[in-house]
């Protein structure tokens, strides 16, 4: 879901920045996605997003850290048995 989502913003994003529509069409689709962002669906989904990237965030740079550093030894076992 949140892929399309993305996917969906950026190619409305490269049309308005690569349209040649003119003002008036800009306007148009700035007036859309702006009835679309402030929908209460759309805001729900959003204070939702917020909220968990705010419980996990914590715990996913905690993640990344750990695999970081197993990735670091590994590694550097490896050069060091290279070298001996």
């Amino acid at each position: 879901m949140r892929g399309k989502l993305l996917f969906v913003a950026g190619a409305a994003l490269g049309y308005v920045l690569g349209s040649r529509a003119g003002r008036a069409r800009y306007e148009q689709i700035k007036t859309v996605s702006g009835k679309i962002w402030n929908n209460g669906n759309v805001q729900k989904g959003v204070h939702r997003a917020e909220e968990f990237i705010q419980d996990k965030g914590p715990d996913v740079a905690e993640f990344v850290g750990e695999q970081t550093k197993k990735v670091v030894r590994k590694v550097s076992q490896k050069k060091d048995s290279t070298t001996s």
